[in-house]
């Protein structure tokens, strides 16, 4: 961090996100000093806040005061949350039902769907029926709901499951689209491992990132026609080995797209044309060190993009004691690629929250430094760079942010040569000036 980041961060909250209003979720396994797998969700949306807990409950909270609206227990880990329009006789703006979206992971990889104001489950789907289920007792072998995607009435789902002998390793996967009562419409099989699903602005081509390439599928961009699933265009940053995309995002046309293969951000034109290519966190040689970082988040709105690097690794082993340059940092760029602003966030990201031009940032621990300072909501804005941010005991996990709502998740954590465990798993909300 440099000394302009420290002095930015001084005297911004107070270390235990006191600005959020605070519920307990219970227990959960404290996290240690590596980052743990996405284990919890949020998500908001007109005046409700609903969280996903491992445990699998899924509670819905009203914003303001954070009184319970209704508790369910879903099937699996409760590790995505969506919203999704239709259906009859509920509550929608448009005089239809609106439920929530759960993605599951587990030994069924359950997606169902709850009315946003009753919680009754309409219906519900198992994505073992298509990636398989789990061949041994372990979370990664489980079916898992990595992303969902909705235009209103119609879900998008990528679900996955991974499988290893010995030294062979596969995937198998599929995107599925259902209309609002969950009848499936079309399904894209590969033998890859999705990571992200983006709808364009006009809902007509669903981009599915793919960050592992080790079978016969080999593009780690694929952008599907909407209406039938038909195969429109693919990119791939051309790179050795299994490692492809980690994150995409749509702006005005254009697909911006983190690369885990060479550790770069691009903005694609439709297509798959590179209007341009910037370097993020590519191999850096640091005191006899080949060191770099994966760009795992992007984000692309009114001209502008940003993307968010993560943990350094070393090319010749995992372990190091070195730091890339530009590890844990949020960079935008303009339309042209030019470099406009860039800051740290200081620990592991495990997802971002936006509304227009805003970004919430849920940093988690950085297990090099081991600083408790770095859990953090943070947020920005894509013109103006950093705004407020709140620290908090444990790490930020999860996060999402509508209208004048932004709301996060904490897990406990225990760093492994402290001894001390930090924070605890709740639910934290707090409110920031609509959208303008």
């Amino acid at each position: 961090m440099t000394k302009a980041d420290a002095e930015r961060d001084e005297g911004d909250g107070d270390g235990r996100g006191s600005a959020f209003r605070r519920r307990s979720l219970g227990e959960i396994e404290s996290a240690r000093s590596r980052h743990m797998w996405r284990r919890s969700s949020v998500h908001a949306t007109d005046g409700v806040v609903v969280a996903g807990r491992w445990d699998g409950t899924v509670t819905a909270f009203e914003a303001d005061s954070l009184e319970t609206r209704w508790s369910v227990e879903h099937p699996d880990h409760a590790v995505g949350i969506a919203t999704l329009e239709g259906g009859d006789g509920g509550t929608g703006d448009d005089g239809d039902r609106a439920d929530a979206v759960v993605a599951g992971r587990g030994e069924m990889g359950t997606i169902a769907t709850y009315d946003l104001e009753t919680g009754d489950c309409r219906w519900r789907y198992e994505a073992a029926d298509d990636v398989g289920e789990p061949v041994r007792e372990s979370v990664f072998a489980q079916p898992y709901v990595v992303a969902l995607e909705t235009d209103g009435d119609r879900l998008y789902a990528a679900t996955r499951r991974y499988e290893r002998d010995g030294e062979t390793r596969r995937w198998e996967s599929t995107v599925l689209a259902f209309d609002s009562g969950g009848t499936v419409r079309w399904r894209y099989d590969t033998d890859a491992s999705p990571i992200v699903l983006e709808l364009n602005e006009s809902g007509e081509r669903l981009a599915v990132g793919y960050n592992r390439c080790q079978g016969e599928h080999d593009n780690g961009l694929v952008v599907l026609e909407t209406d039938t699933g038909d195969l429109a265009w693919t990119w791939d940053p051309g790179t050795e080995g299994d490692r492809r995309v980690g994150d995409v995002s749509f702006d005005d046309g254009c697909l911006a797209v983190a690369s885990h293969g060479d550790k770069r951000g691009y903005l694609l034109e439709s297509g798959g044309a590179e209007r341009w290519r910037v370097d993020l966190a590519t191999e850096t040689e640091i005191d006899g060190e080949r060191l770099y970082a994966y760009p795992n988040h992007a984000y692309a709105n009114g001209g502008r993009v940003a993307f968010l690097t993560g943990n350094t690794y070393a090319a010749e082993s995992r372990e190091t004691a070195g730091r890339h340059p530009n590890e844990h940092r949020i960079a935008v760029f303009g339309e042209d690629g030019r470099p406009l602003w860039d800051d740290s966030v200081r620990g592991f990201v495990h997802g971002l929250a936006t509304d227009g031009s805003r970004i919430v940032v849920p940093c988690a621990q950085n297990f090099r430094d081991r600083d408790p300072d770095a859990h953090a909501v943070r947020r920005f804005d894509l013109e103006s760079g950093p705004l407020e941010h709140e620290r908090l005991e444990g790490i930020a996990t999860a996060a999402a942010i509508e209208d004048g709502t932004v709301a996060a998740i904490e897990e406990p954590v225990t760093y492994h040569d402290d001894g001390r465990t930090r924070g605890e798993y709740a639910l934290a909300v707090g409110s920031v000036a609509p959208r303008e």
